[in-house]
């Protein structure tokens, strides 16, 4: 898939923490992290990443298990584990991200990265933002298996639900995004994989939004919650909930936008996230354009 992989010529591999890494970089200027959503991969901001390479010198990972990344531990894929692996990469890059952006769980992650002790991160943007994986219908069809593990009778019989190609449509159908023919077909390619989809459970399994709740009140740097109006996976207003834990939060609707906000309209979360970036004193300029 590598000639073929959106913004492949940005992709390089990196080992850090124990394990293999799959991270694309491109741009120049602040640097940003994109943090995609669990069950996704880079491809998901095959449009945005671009754009903001613009402005910023983006660093785009495919977090533990995700994607061409290497799983760790079984016990390492979890909120925390995730964050402290993220950690390890951006060390082993010598690079200080002072943005991050999050997409759904994603944003999750993102934050506990922004609550350690080191973290360079000064704003965040989440988009769809969630404490916990979106208990969508892919949930609903692989909880059975999470319970009993990937070699499960009900994993193989996933699998072959998958193999119809019916099954991935249905998912996509059900995010409020409408997603071109190619890009669906990578969201396909990573259902069907039982490595892919075996971390995705695990992360499930061991996800620990309590305890990210509780710290929420020390998170202090200013953080943009993009909410798109069509998404079906998180309801737009587990966005007010989130902002009420938070010292400074502030909620950018995206009318158009289903739970792939990032990939149904581009253009107006680069324009969120730069005019962000800008009113954190991180980025300098003239605005690329407003927003309600």
């Amino acid at each position: 898939m590598g000639a073929t992989w959106p913004n492949c010529s940005a992709s390089r591999f990196v080992e850090a923490g124990g394990q293999r890494w799959h991270v694309q970089i491109m741009g120049r200027g602040p640097a940003l992290l994109l943090v995609h959503g669990i069950g996704a991969a880079t491809h998901t901001w095959h449009e945005l990443a671009p754009r903001l390479a613009q402005r910023f010198t983006v660093i785009a990972p495919d977090l533990p298990g995700h994607g061409f990344t290497t799983a760790p531990r079984t016990d390492h894929l979890s909120l925390d584990g995730i964050a402290i692996a993220l950690a390890a990469l951006l060390e082993e890059l010598r690079m200080s991200p002072v943005v991050g952006v999050g997409h759904g769980a994603g944003a999750a992650i993102a934050m506990r990265l922004a609550l350690g002790e080191d973290s360079s991160l000064r704003a965040l943007i989440g988009i769809n933002a969630s404490l916990t994986p979106p208990q969508s219908q892919l949930w609903t069809l692989l909880a059975p298996a999470a319970r009993v593990g990937v070699r499960s009778p009900r994993m193989a019989e996933l699998g072959r639900d998958l193999e119809s190609g019916t099954l991935d449509s249905t998912l996509m159908s059900t995010t409020g995004s409408t997603l071109s023919p190619s890009q669906a077909a990578l969201y396909g390619v990573f259902l069907r994989s039982q490595r892919h989809m075996g971390a995705v459970m695990t992360v499930f399994e061991h996800w620990d939004a309590p305890r990210l709740q509780r710290d929420l009140d020390r998170l202090v740097i200013p953080v943009t919650l993009a909410v798109g109006l069509h998404d079906s996976w998180v309801p737009p207003h587990d966005a007010d909930r989130i902002a009420m834990r938070l010292a400074d939060a502030r909620i950018v609707e995206v009318r158009e936008g289903g739970h792939f906000a990032h990939e149904d309209v581009p253009d107006q979360l680069e324009s969120i996230i730069v005019e962000s970036a800008r009113n954190a004193g991180l980025l300098a300029g003239i605005p690329v354009g407003g927003y309600d």
